[in-house]
């Protein structure tokens, strides 16, 4: 039987992500706060059942504000379904707007549910998962930790985060046969982009508009297999690709294929970024050079 807990789990990615493991034949624990949207996602989820023996079990709870209480609901799930063979930390909010714009609280909101959120459920299950010498850990980032952007401030900080705890925790728990997955999906096409995009700055508008925005369902088939495979590193599409071959840096890599490409591809990769960066500061620019016109002109009238 294998378990998969998904923190995040009543929408977007963590939902297409427990749909995923449930068409492969998963029990699954669905973690959120909202009690209504994640009995809703677990009706959706059930649909997708390949056998009668499948559960989908609720837990309302949340992840980022009391270790105690996090590490309770798990074990409560574990005593239900068995020990979690893979943990997807999904749960996370975004905000973006210019840094002085940000609430201050907002900076300490995001590293409690983008951070936090992720290290309370990883503490709760890596006992169990050291003592079985087994298990599978995903900590679900964004390109926007790979890369800071205007208008990210208090979001990429966050998220940028989540590679340093990934990097630290794989170290101690490979001899145990456990693995770590960083995904760091694109834009997707989910309720939290939605939610984002009411208050995105111009300039942040038009950067993410140089790259598409994904749909929920393909991003997570790639993330899942990629855990399932414990490849340490998760991308989406080309731009994906190349980000994390070029912010590699001293991460794990999976295979000697992987480090090969990253040598090999390196300098292109870097070269391309560099024009990538310049047409970003040129949109910051033309923006504030707009915005003075405007203002200029409205103090003539």
């Amino acid at each position: 039987m294998s378990c998969k807990s998904v923190t995040g789990g009543s929408s977007g990615i963590g939902k297409c992500i427990a749909v995923e493991c449930y068409r492969q034949g998963a029990f699954i624990t669905l973690v959120a706060r909202d009690e209504v949207k994640l009995l809703q996602a677990k009706k959706e989820v059930e649909k997708f059942a390949i056998n009668d023996k499948q559960v989908v079990l609720c837990i309302s709870v949340d992840v980022s504000s009391d270790y105690s209480q996090v590490e309770s609901v798990i074990k409560q799930a574990q005593e239900k379904l068995g020990p979690v063979d893979m943990l997807v930390n999904c749960a996370g909010t975004s905000i973006s707007g210019k840094f002085e714009d940000v609430e201050v609280d907002r900076f300490k909101k995001l590293m409690e549910v983008n951070y936090l959120g992720s290290v309370y459920p990883t503490r709760a299950v890596i006992t169990t998962m050291k003592e079985r010498r087994m298990g599978r850990i995903m900590f679900v980032s964004s390109q926007a930790g790979q890369i800071g952007l205007f208008g990210y401030t208090a979001y990429s900080p966050s998220k940028f985060a989540l590679r340093g705890l990934a990097e630290s925790l794989q170290m101690e728990i490979k001899p145990y046969n456990i693995y770590v997955t960083v995904a760091y999906p694109p834009d997707t096409d989910t309720p939290g982009l939605a939610e984002e995009n009411k208050t995105k700055p111009l300039e942040t508008k038009l950067i993410a508009e140089t790259s598409g925005v994904c749909q929920p369902d393909q991003v997570a088939k790639i993330i899942v297999r990629d855990a399932v495979q414990g490849n340490f590193n998760s991308s989406v599409g080309p731009d994906g690709y190349m980000l994390s071959a070029l912010t590699c840096g001293m991460s794990p890599v999976t295979s000697i294929t992987e480090g090969l490409q990253q040598i090999v591809t390196m300098g292109l990769f870097r070269t391309i970024a560099l024009f990538y960066l310049g047409s970003f500061d040129s949109i910051v620019r033309r923006c504030m050079i707009q915005r003075e016109q405007s203002k200029a002109a409205d103090k003539r009238e």
